[in-house]
């Protein structure tokens, strides 16, 4: 099944497409770098999947969205520092079998999350 995101700008109604993504696995206060990303035009990894069936592992997570950059880059004008920055979004994973999906919905001043399907 495997791990995947997608973030909407809810701001524009439109996916964040060409925001930076980080993934990471964490152990405690280590934290190993998988992969980093940018957001295609439909707010997804363009690769697809973050993990596969194979390499999702039971175990604790970290994605982390540059929700400032990603404004920035669009040409919106907030007040510095902006309110959001980096969103990290901390998660696990007890089911390696199962599909984890972890959408993002953000602007300017808000975000939330959930696990989709």
């Amino acid at each position: 099944m495997g791990l995947s995101t997608h973030v909407l700008d809810t701001s524009h109604g439109t996916p964040a497409a060409g925001m930076s993504v980080a993934l990471y696995a964490t152990e405690g206060e280590v934290v190993h770098l998988l992969k980093a990303f940018v957001l295609n035009k439909d707010g997804r990894n363009p690769e697809g999947m973050l993990l596969d069936n194979n390499s999702l592992k039971v175990g604790t997570y970290r994605l982390v969205f540059d929700v400032a950059g990603y404004f920035s880059q669009l040409g919106l004008v907030l007040p510095e520092p902006n309110f959001l920055n980096k969103v990290s979004l901390d998660f696990g994973v007890a089911h390696a079998d199962q599909h984890y999906h972890v959408p993002l919905l953000v602007s300017p001043w808000s975000y939330s999350t959930y696990r989709g399907s």
